[in-house]
């Protein structure tokens, strides 16, 4: 898979895709890189760790979170995204579920789109995808938690975001599907989906797992969001051994170290 200028593996290695949050309110970051020079040294100081993909937020999506204006986003994460593609070579993704925001930001320079609702908020952003032909990061969401047979569901639920991205001629092959930790989920089914996530290959699509500092760690561990490493360590590594293409995360070298190990042990010494 092309993203950017650099073409990914879709399976068989495990990429490191860095969380870079310019809001003010985010669950365990808010505020600390809010400003266009702070991004920018952070942005820095993840490819000096190797990260792969650089993930740019201009929106909290934490639990209770307040949802702002397009213009206000914009105003976030393009200055943002413009400044980082001017000055480094690492490809960028846009986390939103908006579509004229991700207009703007495909306009600064995005090379991916990461949608927490998967297609399911604004009915406008599968045609934006689809036209401006990159790849997309789908996620699970829905607005209850009411679940029969819950892994089925999700994997329903996913299906239908895949039959949208294709109504638009979004092709399946630009499509990465992201099960949705802490997004209508019990703390039992965020553990159960991060422990079933293979299940979800009979979709076709590679997976991408966040689990960085969010709560089902923190319930786990009984820790406050800035000391949930060894617990993402842990998810990361899971994601790495069930094939993930991708791991979303806060702290890219201790993660990067954890699934490098895991692959040298799955895979033997050859470097990807």
């Amino acid at each position: 898979m092309k993203i950017g200028n650099r073409e990914f593996q879709t399976k068989g290695h495990t990429y490191i895709c860095g969380i870079l949050n310019v809001t003010p309110d985010s669950f365990s970051d808010g505020g600390n890189w809010n400003d266009k020079d702070k991004a920018l040294f952070h942005a820095q100081e993840m490819i000096e760790q190797g990260v792969d993909l650089i993930d740019i937020g201009g929106e909290s999506t934490r639990p209770g979170y307040q949802m702002i204006s397009d213009e206000e986003e914009i105003g976030r994460v393009a200055p943002v995204i413009e400044a980082i593609k001017a000055r480094m070579d690492i490809p960028i993704s846009l986390d939103t579920y908006k579509a004229g925001v991700a207009e703007a930001g495909i306009q600064a320079g995005a090379d991916l789109i990461n949608d927490i609702w998967g297609l399911k908020y604004d009915k406008r952003m599968a045609d934006v995808i689809a036209k401006a032909g990159l790849p997309c990061c789908l996620m699970h969401n829905r607005n209850n938690t009411e679940y029969q047979n819950f892994m089925q569901e999700v994997a329903a639920d996913l299906a239908e975001t895949l039959h949208l991205a294709e109504l638009a001629g979004i092709p399946e092959d630009r499509i990465i599907l992201d099960p949705g930790v802490g997004f209508a989920k019990s703390y039992e089914q965020n553990l159960e989906v991060i422990n079933s996530l293979e299940e979800l290959n009979v979709l076709g699509c590679p997976i991408l797992l966040g689990c960085s500092r969010k709560s089902v760690i923190g319930l786990t561990l009984n820790l406050p969001s800035d000391q949930r490493l060894e617990g993402t360590i842990a998810t990361s590594v899971i994601a790495a051994m069930k094939g993930c293409m991708f791991v979303r995360v806060h702290d890219v070298l201790a993660n990067k170290r954890a699934v490098d190990m895991t692959e040298a042990i799955l895979y033997g010494a050859k470097k990807v």
